[in-house]
């Protein structure tokens, strides 16, 4: 069965003809290339075009290795625009064309030449791929001179998981929780399957990239090591001082702050983890550090810790997370600060934490993540961060279990994990 994802689809469809490079971003296996070569692709004929209108290049394919060469790329394509008629550019994992000689140089990337060249062009429309936000995503603004238009490709949103599920909604988050969204996991029938899949996927590509890439191969355990005390540590609160004296205290080595943020900057880049920055509600202001850290993938995540630590608690907030960005929040950690009294009569200070402050325009939600809350009293618990937020802005608690979406006395929502990821303007219910 396809999956057609009809969000990203759209998003394509709005960017045409826009005279700029749409610029799609993702981790490897996400479905780009699906979304491209396939999705896309189908909808230009569709509309009219003619087949010979369109350039597909798949740059990781060993068929076409020749045009990694940016010269040689930019014969070829020009050899194929014809001056009448409207042409479409597909090139798929760009970043092949992009040598390590030219990573640091001043000068512009020949690449970003050969495709900034061909806007000048006013019949040729130009869409790309790439797995690498080093070498893309943080250089539209720069390398591209405001003519990139970046489309950030996640893996299945557990919408379109259940598209393709043959199950109940239920089953289907447990699994979806468990093994994750890229789609390949689709095809898999068992657990045997689909752990060998995600585990082979995350060292045989994930980890050989990033080591390769980044020439960190002398230090592959270290780095081994620090993918696991994250995947172990999602949600929690830490920072790379943090980081350095666990090593020192439970792995008695020696990894330095700086090269351990050197090491995660190599995880986000290759969009294997995200960030929540802390934001400060009352102040209105951001806290550098500490941060939190999740998972792009949860089977992923899973997988590398072979399927050991499968805290449901953990990992509906990391869900929660994703399918916010997916929609395009941006997302952060609140923090409230709230001078109470203590039991001996004395002012003292107490910080709550809200598990996720979502910004969108002028739209904004405080939500809160609770697996369960069998009791009043949890409830209470669960929303004292929340009720001490003095702004209109909707307070919202997501709970793990079937409930009935409603309002508290207090006007808090409250709402079941699986009508926020099912429905689609969940939030605004």
């Amino acid at each position: 069965m396809t999956i057609q994802r009809e969000w990203y689809l759209e998003k394509l469809k709005a960017r045409m003809h826009n005279g700029m490079i749409k610029v799609i971003t993702g981790m490897r296996r996400s479905g780009k290339s699906f979304l491209l070569f396939n999705l896309f692709y189908d909808y230009l004929l569709e509309s009219g075009v003619r087949s010979e209108n369109v350039i597909a290049l798949n740059l990781e394919d060993e068929e076409y290795a020749e045009y990694r060469d940016p010269h040689k790329l930019s014969e070829y394509l020009r050899s194929k625009i014809g001056s009448g008629g409207q042409y479409y550019v597909l090139l798929d994992e760009v970043q092949y064309a992009i040598s390590p000689s030219d990573i640091g140089s001043d000068a512009p990337l020949p690449l970003y030449g050969v495709l900034n060249g061909l806007l000048r062009k006013t019949n040729v429309d130009v869409y790309v791929t790439g797995s690498n936000s080093r070498f893309l995503s943080s250089d539209i603004r720069t390398e591209f001179r405001g003519r990139g238009d970046e489309v950030r490709v996640q893996p299945l949103s557990f919408s379109e998981f259940m598209s393709g599920y043959e199950g109940d909604k239920y089953d289907g988050l447990r699994d979806y929780m468990t093994y994750g969204g890229l789609p390949q996991i689709t095809f898999f029938k068992t657990h045997e399957q689909k752990a060998a899949y995600l585990t082979n996927l995350f060292e045989e590509t994930y980890i050989k990239d990033i080591l390769a890439r980044y020439n960190v191969r002398r230090n592959a355990n270290e780095f081994g090591e620090l993918v696991d005390v994250l995947a172990s540590g999602v949600g929690s609160l830490t920072n790379p001082m943090k980081l350095s004296n666990t090593f020192k205290s439970t792995k008695n080595k020696a990894l330095s702050p700086l090269m351990i943020s050197k090491y995660i900057g190599y995880m986000e880049d290759s969009f294997l983890i995200d960030d929540a920055k802390q934001y400060d509600v009352k102040g209105k202001r951001y806290i550098n550090s500490p941060r939190k850290y999740y998972f792009t993938d949860m089977g992923l995540r899973n997988a590398r810790l072979n399927f050991r630590q499968l805290e449901e608690t953990h990992a509906m907030e990391n869900l929660i997370y994703n399918e916010l960005k997916l929609r395009g929040f941006s997302v952060d950690v609140g923090v409230i600060e709230k001078r109470e009294k203590s039991e001996d009569g004395r002012s003292i200070r107490k910080r709550y934490e809200i598990d996720f402050v979502a910004n969108q325009g002028f739209k904004r939600y405080y939500i809160q993540s609770a697996l369960a809350m069998p009791t009043l009293e949890k409830e209470q618990q669960e929303q004292r961060s929340l009720v001490n937020v003095n702004d209109s802005f909707k307070k919202i608690i997501i709970v793990g279990g079937p409930t009935a979406m409603h309002y508290n006395e207090n006007g808090v929502l409250i709402m079941g994990i699986h009508d926020f990821l099912l429905k689609k303007d969940s939030l605004n219910l």
